[in-house]
């Protein structure tokens, strides 16, 4: 049975953006189908007017089966594939209609169009001139006119931008080739040569961009994923360039150079990985040596020096190290001065070291970075306090004990100095009388340093003997006379010692 095939351009409505169905009409045309054939092709119009594209791409693949020979079916399958977006797949059918029917003017500018995308000038620009010379329509010609026109442009921008590249002048050359890559957006290797000139300027994360697409516009691009997992690399993200890595192993895994890389990564991220966890376990000094073998494991990138600095800069902090922390992060402060995380991590060294100024001073540049950060802003709240605190009774400075001191050593000091400054100790009416305030000061500063509540406000920033502090909270009970303290023994807390004394 025959029966004619046509191409409806209504269709155009649906898929405005398809030229294939723009005004083509093919009315009258003998396709010497099958009636099977027939009725895929009809119902896999309809759907694919319908906007249902896959069930039409089933239909239209069972025309094909049905009749290897007819180039509507084709046809009609290629239009498919383009409104999936994939041309790849149109492509081939394409050329398989110009086989079929020579002089099929739609199908021809339609691959034409595909190729230029590809960046194949020389085969788009001999399937434009064939349009024109096959008695094309008005729109067909005019359409081929201007590609050819495109085209000419494109293959002189293209010229234009390998003389660039080979006079080292990358700046020229990424301008010549962004304007050819707006009309040639499938060309994988003009994005290759893109990209080698972002790596020239120091732009890693465009050629990265690149890179990732012309490893999908080429089959079995090993040489793209290699070097995405190396830019990533060199950019200190392991995870990412580890990612990377395995899809070049994954295409071939005899790959030299992605072997190695590949356990080079391995072993980077495996090192950082352990180091996190042991972090997020409070296991600080373990971690800090983790990322010492980083260091070590790749000495020659700066940015896992950097990073691995950072990383210890912030053990040492939370391990209550200050001097340690303020000297690690410092260096990292002098090759990133906008570093947050580091100017965070020195803030909190310098209160425990009592360098309030320090501290503020850091939170606030860090806050300038980041102000939306509530860790900085209660840092810096907390720092002011303290700040305001050392300029009353500082209860550290009264046992002279540090600010990270165990309750132990707040104990030593507390019963050393309560033996040195006891007032039976002094006859002299005046010393006797400085001695009691010294005694008093002391034995506050005992009473809140080694209660965890008082101790936790006192390092807020909070006097909690304070009656200002304390918003209007009662008086000082330490602010007594002398006399309310006979009979105390300020030996009597921690430990197996009793000391007696004898008041006159």
């Amino acid at each position: 049975m025959v029966a004619p095939c046509s191409v409806t351009s209504r269709l155009g409505s649906v898929f405005p953006f398809l030229l294939v169905l723009v005004d083509l009409q093919y009315e009258g045309a003998e396709c010497g189908v099958n009636a099977d054939v027939e009725k895929h092709l009809e119902l896999g119009k309809k759907l694919l007017a319908a906007g249902q594209l896959a069930d039409a791409l089933s239909q239209f693949h069972a025309a094909v089966d049905g009749d290897p020979d007819n180039y509507i079916a084709y046809y009609r399958r290629a239009t498919v594939f383009l409104a999936m977006g994939k041309s790849k797949a149109a492509l081939p059918d394409l050329t398989k209609v110009i086989e079929l029917k020579m002089d099929f003017t739609a199908a021809r500018l339609q691959r034409g169009h595909l190729l230029l995308k590809q960046g194949k000038l020389d085969e788009a620009e001999d399937d434009f001139k064939k349009v024109l010379k096959s008695n094309p329509s008005e729109n067909e010609e005019k359409e081929a006119q201007s590609q050819l026109i495109k085209s000419d442009e494109m293959q002189h921008l293209r010229s234009q931008a390998l003389d660039a590249f080979e006079s080292s002048d990358y700046i020229a050359a990424i301008t010549f080739l962004d304007k050819v890559l707006e009309v040639c957006v499938w060309d994988a290797e003009l994005r290759e040569l893109r990209a080698e000139c972002f790596i020239k300027e120091g732009e890693p994360r465009k050629a990265i961009s690149d890179l990732k697409a012309a490893s999908k516009l080429k089959n079995d691009n090993t040489e793209a994923f290699y070097k995405i997992s190396t830019l990533y690399y060199e950019l200190g993200d392991h995870e990412l360039s580890l990612s990377e890595v395995r899809e070049c192993l994954k295409l071939d895994q005899d790959h030299k150079r992605c072997f190695a890389h590949y356990k080079q990564v391995k072993k980077l991220n495996k090192l950082i990985k352990s180091a996190e966890e042991l972090i997020k376990e409070g296991r600080y000094t373990d971690a800090t040596s983790k990322y010492e073998s980083v260091m070590k494991t790749e000495p020659s990138v700066s940015e896992y020096t950097i990073r691995s600095k950072e990383r210890i800069c912030h053990c040492f902090s939370k391990d209550e190290k200050p001097v340690e922390a303020i000297r690690v992060c410092s260096e990292v402060l002098q090759m990133e001065p906008d570093n947050v995380n580091a100017l965070k991590d020195r803030a909190e060294a310098y209160l425990i070291e009592e360098m309030y100024d320090e501290a503020i001073q850091d939170y606030e540049t860090a806050q300038e970075h980041n102000e939306n950060d509530q860790q900085i802003r209660e840092g810096l709240e907390k720092a002011q306090r303290l700040l305001k605190q050392s300029q009353k009774r500082d209860y550290y400075k009264i046992l002279g004990v540090k600010r990270n001191a165990k309750k132990q050593e707040i104990i030593k000091a507390y019963r050393k100095l309560a033996l040195q400054w006891h007032p039976d100790n002094f006859q002299n009416e005046e010393e006797k009388k400085k001695a009691e305030k010294k005694f008093i000061d002391i034995a506050a500063a005992k009473e809140v340093l080694s209660d965890p509540e008082m101790r936790k406000k006192f390092d807020d920033g909070e006097d909690p003997l304070d009656a200002e502090s304390q918003q209007g909270g009662g008086g000082n009970p330490f602010h007594r006379s002398w006399n309310s303290w006979q009979g105390f023994n300020p030996f009597s807390s921690g430990g197996p010692f009793r000391f007696k004394f004898h008041f006159n």
